[in-house]
């Protein structure tokens, strides 16, 4: 256990402490925001070094009680075996976390390999993170999507928010950035007429939701191009100009968004998704930068990185990372998710215990 860092942590803890104190703080909620989820990730901390530091005081105490009266031997016993469990807490939350478990998230899906059935699927996927969201009472906002003609969506870009400062800040990224990668689905497509399954796949992208402090962008660098909306098979939805494509010429990424009657709104929409890509390559280079080997989530739906398998006949999901399988694939479907979430954050703790950086997402 580094004292240094103990102390250097619990230094800040008070010094937010003191920041959201100051009503003047909250003039800016955006800063109030960002502050209140950093004092809510040291909490526990703050709450497990209080802990640890009485026990040891109570520790004291009762030795020098013991040595004057025999019958405060068995409470000294029992608070000298408490402390092990208390500092094995207080390592762990010392274990650098990922600085972006406070953040919300726009997870992005695209359907891939198999038609309408790939796009069924990617429909099937939007349901189920919603529905996720829904039980953990975060807000969900789909800033863009494509629809399909049978009803599926062949590309969606959803918001996922909690309502106020994350507890423990433990926000939407600390539970869904391991779903970044590619879905496969074996199944009977409704367009199947002899009964035989199929796999078809989908593609998933988590990304943080970076705030303006996290990402500079140089308007000079932007080129936006607008147009009219375009519905399923193509069919103009808008007789005006609102469509809005954003292309950032540094790193030639393409943003574009139509959801919205308003070619302000879609802009606002689309400078949203920009700002969470560039905060993600930034964060790509930067592990690359610490170590080549180490492989980031999956960022592009390559259909080689399948991270899950949904498998219909049998009622199964599988995720290939961790060697999880469980027979409640309807469920998971209806958005209980917690229990394959659960054995990848397990998973990573243990990893991180082990001295590596992280569990590897792909």
């Amino acid at each position: 256990m580094s004292s240094e860092r103990l102390a250097g942590l619990l230094d800040e803890y008070g010094e937010l402490e003191k920041r959201l104190a100051d009503p003047a703080i909250h003039a800016d909620q955006a800063t109030a925001r960002r502050v209140g989820r950093r004092y809510a990730e040291l909490v526990p901390l703050h709450k497990a070094a209080g802990e640890l530091e009485q026990a040891r005081s109570d520790l004291a105490a009762a030795r020098e009680l013991a040595a004057e009266d025999p019958s405060f031997a068995a409470e000294t016993e029992a608070i000298a075996a408490s402390l092990p469990v208390l500092e094995e807490r207080l390592a762990e939350l010392l274990i650098p976390r990922d600085p972006h478990d406070a953040k919300d998230v726009i997870v992005e899906i695209k359907a891939g390999e198999g038609g309408e059935e790939s796009a069924l699927f990617a429909g099937d996927l939007l349901r189920m993170y919603t529905r996720y969201a829904e039980r953990h009472g975060w807000v969900t906002e789909v800033i863009d999507a494509q629809d399909s003609d049978l009803g599926g969506v062949k590309d969606v870009s959803l918001s996922i928010r909690t309502k106020g400062v994350p507890e423990g800040g433990n926000g939407v990224w600390s539970r869904l950035k391991w779903e970044g990668g590619v879905h496969r689905v074996q199944r009977v497509p409704v367009t199947e007429s002899q009964g035989r399954i199929h796999t078809s796949a989908a593609g998933v992208l988590v990304l943080p939701e970076a705030e303006d402090v996290d990402v500079t962008i140089d308007q000079n660098d932007l080129r936006i191009d607008v147009f009219r909306s375009s519905g399923p098979g193509g069919q103009s939805v808008n007789t005006t100009d609102s469509a809005v494509r954003i292309t950032h010429l540094p790193t030639g990424i393409v943003v574009s968004c139509q959801n919205e009657k308003s070619q302000l709104q879609n802009r606002e929409q689309a400078m949203r998704i920009l700002r969470a890509r560039l905060l993600a390559a930034a964060q790509e280079q930067a592990d690359a930068a610490a170590s080549d080997a180490r492989k980031a989530q999956v960022r592009t739906v390559d259909r080689s990185e399948r991270i899950r398998t949904y498998n219909y006949p049998q009622n199964r999901i599988t995720d290939h990372r961790i060697g999880y399988t469980a027979y409640n694939l309807d469920l998971a479907l209806a958005g209980e998710l917690d229990g394959v979430l659960d054995a990848l954050t397990e998973a990573d703790r243990a990893a991180r215990l082990a001295g590596d950086t992280e569990l590897t997402r792909r």
